[in-house]
């Protein structure tokens, strides 16, 4: 018998969940142009009729940027490192080292020597992560946890050492807080900015509302949001444009198959958490240095975790990952706005939501989801016309509540590196 006839045939493609022969669909950009339009649009139209003003407010757009920072550098720093394989659940602990120590050294010099402060520290907790986890082999979910409770557990200390005593303590330092700092410099277009408010003002149907999204985007921008937004395009073009790039990504998708290809993986790994620390590092000083000027114990609350949750709902992918953070931006900025009225009026978007998910379900025939969706978004429709407002705790948790929303909705379309979180030791690929 021929050696043709007993050859065994190729194996199928592995196939990946979601989209045509198995393999993830994403989203082209006009289809996301769509669906930015189709959103704003029905911003706009839930605006008109509930009389919410703030919704598209530029004061509600720029505090929601401002906010949306720190979540998506967090976000970005656990891309990186889940890129490569490593799963971070230290961002928090690096954020709170970056917000120490670019408090520190920002209010006893220069604000810009704060923030390269804030990165540095957060990249040598990156770097302890990466001897635990890369070198040592230590599960990440527990370094992670555990450079958490060390950061929180470190700064603790210094700060009633350096805080609480000599010139610190005459300039309002404190064992919770450090002196505060002086601004970073903050830019407005000139014009632009004017002549969107008076747009603004005149509350039209979707020119207004967009002039507002614009007026936010242009007023009182601070550099070091203008950096930020420079990462998330400088990532996507390092990651997925350069030859770099590629071997780090493979590392995360099989490193033993990289190794064979002649890549150091443990050297692409250490690079990519390095990284990943030092960008949660810049989140956690930008929450020191521009939001609030002074370190505060607990100042990151949680932010390093929402990071997370907008990479995941962003698929591993930058573009996905800055929406996700503005989504959760803008629901943070409603606490810190008195957003009662804002948060009652989303609720009738909320609604409009659900119902479009159980006509699709419908379509799909998929009757119990259509069933449980329709039933969620009576509930809504009869708590938004039984109210003209929300509980003030209600828009406090606002942000975790999306947060929760995102990530279940979002489940079902995830393809996250295939080995992420695993344990890889040298020389298996040889």
């Amino acid at each position: 018998m021929s050696a043709t006839a007993t050859s065994t045939p190729p194996p199928a493609a592995p196939k990946v969940a979601g989209g045509k022969g198995g393999r993830t669909r994403r989203l082209s950009l006009p289809v996301i142009l769509l669906i930015v339009a189709g959103g704003l649009i029905a911003l706009s139209a839930v605006r008109a009729i509930t009389g919410a003003q703030d919704l598209t407010s530029a004061g509600q757009i720029s505090a929601a940027l401002s906010l949306a920072v720190p979540i998506g550098l967090a976000g970005l720093g656990g891309l990186w490192a889940e890129r490569a394989g490593v799963v971070n659940i230290g961002l928090e602990g690096m954020m709170i080292l970056g917000t120490f120590f670019g408090a520190w050294a920002g209010w006893q010099t220069d604000p810009w020597l704060g923030v390269l402060a804030g990165i540095v520290g957060g990249m040598l907790g990156g770097l302890l992560h990466a001897v635990a986890t890369v070198t040592f082999g230590v599960d990440h979910i527990i370094s992670g946890i555990a450079i958490n409770i060390l950061a929180l557990g470190v700064t603790t200390y210094f700060a009633k050492l350096w805080f609480n005593t000599g010139e610190a303590a005459a300039k309002g330092g404190s064992p919770k807080q450090s002196p505060p700092a002086e601004d970073i410099t903050a830019i407005t277009v000139p014009g632009v900015s004017d002549w969107l408010a008076d747009i603004e003002k005149h509350h039209w149907f979707l020119v207004s509302d967009l002039a507002g999204i614009l007026g936010g985007l242009v007023t009182n921008l601070s550099l070091v949001t203008i950096l930020a937004v420079l990462l998330v395009i400088g990532t996507y073009f390092v990651l997925w444009k350069t030859s770099f790039g590629l071997r780090l990504r493979s590392c995360g998708e099989n490193p033993i198959a990289a190794e064979s290809l002649g890549v150091n993986v443990y050297k692409y790994k250490y690079i990519a958490v390095v990284v990943s620390g030092g960008l949660a590092g810049l989140g956690g000083a930008f929450l020191a240095l521009v939001t609030s000027h002074i370190y505060n114990e607990g100042q990151t609350g949680g932010r390093g975790y929402i990071g997370l949750a907008a990479m995941i709902f962003g698929n591993w992918r930058p573009g996905g990952l800055a929406m996700g953070a503005g989504l959760f931006g803008f629901a943070d900025a409603l606490q810190l706005r008195s957003g009662g009225e804002t948060v009652h009026a989303l609720l009738l978007l909320l609604f409009a939501i659900l119902v479009v998910i159980a006509a699709w379900k419908v379509y799909q025939k998929r009757w119990i989801t259509a069933a449980i969706s329709a039933v969620i978004a009576v509930g809504v429709l009869i708590w938004y016309l039984g109210t003209d407002t929300v509980p003030v705790e209600f828009v406090s948790a606002t942000p975790y509540v999306v947060t929760l929303l995102v990530l279940s909705l979002s489940a079902q379309r995830l393809r996250m590196p295939k080995a992420d979180g695993m344990r890889y030791r040298k020389g298996e690929g040889k």
